[in-house]
């Protein structure tokens, strides 16, 4: 974070009138559409990187590391790819003054709304005798806050790094987001790295860094997409159990990174992300980026991606005592293992103060993920499998140093459903989300930060809604009208 922005009459007071104009214009679009719809869903936590300790360390403005705090620009990249060190006697752990405290805490009290039509709800509310499902809208709305990130890192010893990151959800429930450490410059080359612990995997676009915090667009839905129905427990967006070994120039503009994980989806404890057992398998990540000068219109990045994993699809167990005179299954380890694969093209491009960050994403699983079946039986008839291909492109106007608009349009399309000749129609499964707002940063110190977040997220999902039952029979579904859901949220995101 930096030590402060000079802030002259003139410029606050086209700061506040511009950030209460904008303000309103979104209201007014959020509020006019009560049709549209949000997950009635709490928001999610934060899990960005962004710690006012270096700056406090190293005495540097927030501009130096940060195009928007918490988006990284270059300089932050190489920072953070040189293991939180600047080669200066000010990288040793032992090098402190009074008012370093090498630690950040992030949170971000709000109000917000999330809403969801084309939901099955009672007809009569409560229940009860004559009630039947029916399509209905579901909205909530209030003060709220966000989960709370507790972040610390930098150096163990020259050319030793570590992060640590416990994270809560909004009731105060924690878990180790990421924990690693890494050991830099290894035989003096910028181009050997090791990393062992927790990790987000080195995306060129990150989600752990980016912009966006409400309840539909606080994510990529892409890095987290699925076939509906199938079984696969995989987020590309999340952070993962491995080994890295990653490289790069100098300057950060040639980078690369391989990974070998667990097959766990980072969960610890060899457990999967539904709580079952994992399998003993591990997965594989590699990227690699390159990014050129384009003068007077900035620095342009593109990158490619391609993730190899494999999940189990049945479980070695044993039959244990229920506690009620009976016996049940126990599972005990994931076996059968089926592979999947995730492939992608990404870009960082600046045109002056414009940003854009597009992404293409191939998503590809076995047939067994989309069957939901034991890979030790045939396979039923119709089975494919799934696949889709999704993408978006996000952009950020960067006003000032204190002010940045965002958006983003996001698109999934099923490429193959996991059966065939069901009945389903070709667009089952599709995804379009929309996202758009702007941070205004009042205090931007080496000790805190401050932003106003005002972010509108909308997104549309194609599929079967099962509304009634029809006499006993199969139950009946609307194949006319998509869900929507949709976020309003206005927040102080603040860290210390």
């Amino acid at each position: 974070m930096s030590k402060g922005f000079p802030m002259g009459t003139v410029t606050i007071r086209w700061t506040v009138i511009s950030s209460l104009v904008v303000g309103g214009l979104l209201g007014l679009v959020m509020f006019g559409r009560g049709g549209s719809t949000a997950h009635a869903a709490p928001l999610p936590s934060i899990h960005v990187r962004a710690i006012p300790a270096f700056a406090r360390k190293y005495g540097l403005p927030c501009s130096a590391c940060h195009t928007a705090w918490p988006e990284l620009n270059n300089f932050g990249q190489v920072f953070r790819d040189n293991g939180y060190q600047l080669g200066n006697e000010r990288d040793s752990p032992i090098w402190q003054n009074p008012s370093y405290f090498p630690i950040t805490f992030r949170m971000t009290p709000q109000w917000h709304r999330e809403s969801t039509n084309n939901l099955a709800v009672d007809s009569i509310p409560g229940g009860g005798p004559g009630s039947t499902l029916v399509s209905g809208t579901v909205q909530q709305n209030g003060f709220d806050l966000s989960g709370m990130d507790l972040w610390t890192a930098g150096t163990l010893y020259k050319n030793i790094s570590f992060a640590l990151l416990p994270s809560s959800d909004s009731t105060g429930a924690f878990h180790f987001e990421a924990a690693w450490v890494r050991f830099d410059n290894l035989k003096g080359s910028s181009w050997l790295n090791v990393k062992a612990g927790k990790f987000e995997l080195d995306n060129l676009i990150s989600e752990k860094r980016f912009l966006f915090l409400s309840g539909n667009g606080g994510f990529y839905q892409t890095y987290h997409y699925d076939v509906p129905g199938t079984t696969n427990d995989f987020g590309y967006g999340d952070n993962q159990l491995g080994v890295e070994i990653a490289g790069h120039s100098k300057n950060s503009y040639t980078r690369y990174s391989a990974s070998v994980l667990s097959s766990s989806d980072g969960n610890v404890g060899f457990t999967s992300g539904s709580g079952a057992p994992s399998n003993r398998g591990y997965d594989v990540n590699l990227t690699f980026s390159q990014a050129f000068n384009g003068g007077s219109l900035g620095l342009q990045r593109i990158g490619a991606f391609s993730y190899f994993g494999q999940r189990p699809t049945y479980f070695q167990s044993t039959t244990v005592s229920d506690g009620a005179g009976g016996e049940t299954s126990l599972a005990l380890v994931g076996l059968g293992n089926k592979p999947f694969y995730r492939v992608g093209a990404s870009g960082d491009f600046f045109l002056k103060k414009l940003e854009l960050l597009p992404l293409f994403m191939y998503g590809h699983d076995n047939p067994y993920f989309g069957a939901g079946v034991p890979s030790n039986t045939p396979l039923p008839p119709g089975a494919k499998a799934p696949a889709f291909v999704g993408g978006f492109l996000e952009s950020h106007y960067y006003v000032s140093p204190q002010l940045v608009f965002f958006g983003r349009f996001e698109r999934i399309g099923v490429a193959q459903q996991a059966f065939v000749n069901t009945g389903f129609p070709k667009d089952y499964g599709n995804v379009t989300a929309y996202s758009v707002g702007y941070r205004w940063y009042p205090i931007m110190f080496s000790r805190a930060g401050l932003a106003w977040h005002t972010e509108y997220s909308r997104s549309k999902s194609n599929g079967f809604l099962p509304l009634s039952g029809n006499g006993g029979g199969a139950p009946v579904f609307s194949l006319s009208d998509p869900v929507w859901s949709s976020s309003i949220m206005l927040g102080f995101d603040f860290d210390f």
